[in-house]
């Protein structure tokens, strides 16, 4: 494992004596998040019954309608103060991204998971305020297949968001860091915690494509930096 930065260090300590509560488990912490949105995916995929290739194009429309949310909610909210959503900027630059730099991007143990993982009680949001309501609306418009095809695709989404950011973070030569294909998005995502392009590159956690799409895809932190 890299040294943790000393200013990196003391910001971690302080952290996790400020923040972190010591009933707080990591692995719990993942599996309930993990428990909870397959749950409600499997809920939602027991309502779908013979869908038509029509409806089933819902799947693909609704992952790629995820990776733009993404995209925004994390260039925009997260990494810019904006009105009633002051938290989300806390949580994430100003805590997040002293908490891991690309300088020291992994956990030193599970209870480091407490800055990776959205709260539990996230999940309970994205579901009763986005992924339940918009599921009812195209239920109630284009039939109950497409509803409960878009619940399970945004849940899944959410879901894949967790994981990736969660393997991110983990140790490069564990199990989890050597899974095949994560190698370059693990990178992709160490380049937006270099402090001079967090704010300018790579806001896809998942999937790069809105980066491509929108001139922000960025593979090494070497590249000429836009405006400096």
């Amino acid at each position: 494992m890299r040294a943790v930065p000393e200013a990196v260090a003391r910001f971690r300590d302080d952290y996790r004596a400020q923040q972190i509560g010591p009933r707080y488990r990591g692995w719990l912490h993942f599996g309930v998040t993990t428990t909870g949105a397959l749950a409600a995916i499997a809920a939602a995929l027991a309502m779908v019954d013979a869908p038509s290739l029509l409806e089933l194009a819902t799947v693909p429309a609704s992952l790629l309608l995820a990776n733009v949310g993404e995209y925004f909610g994390h260039r925009g909210p997260m990494h810019h103060r904006r009105k009633g959503l002051a938290l989300l900027h806390l949580r994430h630059t100003l805590q997040h991204h002293r908490f891991f730099t690309d300088a020291a991007m992994q956990v030193e143990h599970s209870r480091d998971f407490h800055m990776v993982l959205f709260p539990p009680v996230m999940l309970l949001f994205f579901l009763g305020l986005l992924a339940t309501p918009v599921g009812a609306l195209l239920w109630w418009t284009l039939g109950r297949n497409v509803g409960a095809l878009f619940v399970a695709s945004a849940v899944a989404y959410f879901l894949s968001y967790e994981w990736l950011h969660f393997a991110h973070h983990q140790p490069p030569d564990s199990f989890i860091g050597r899974l095949p294909g994560l190698a370059r998005l693990r990178r992709l995502h160490s380049v937006h915690h270099d402090p001079r392009c967090m704010s300018r590159y790579n806001f896809n956690i998942t999937f790069p494509i809105c980066d491509r799409i929108f001139g922000t895809y960025r593979r090494e932190p070497s590249e000429p930096v836009r405006g400096s």
